[in-house]
């Protein structure tokens, strides 16, 4: 549990860091995410999750 907690904290670590770094780019990006159909932002965040598993199975196996 305690991997799981500090693995969200990095996410959002660096999140914080992209807003700091890049705000006026994030702003743009979220504004076009927007603009997308909710389908595909369930595909890729679909793709993006299972790659994820897939990752950690290959690092923790």
């Amino acid at each position: 549990m305690t991997e799981l907690i500090s693995a969200l904290a990095l996410a959002i670590v660096i999140e914080g860091l992209l807003y700091a770094a890049f705000p006026e780019q994030m702003k743009r990006m979220l504004a076009s995410v927007q603009a997308l159909p909710a389908s595909t932002i369930r595909a890729v965040a679909l793709t993006c999750a299972a790659v994820g598993l897939v990752l950690l199975w290959f690092i923790r196996g």
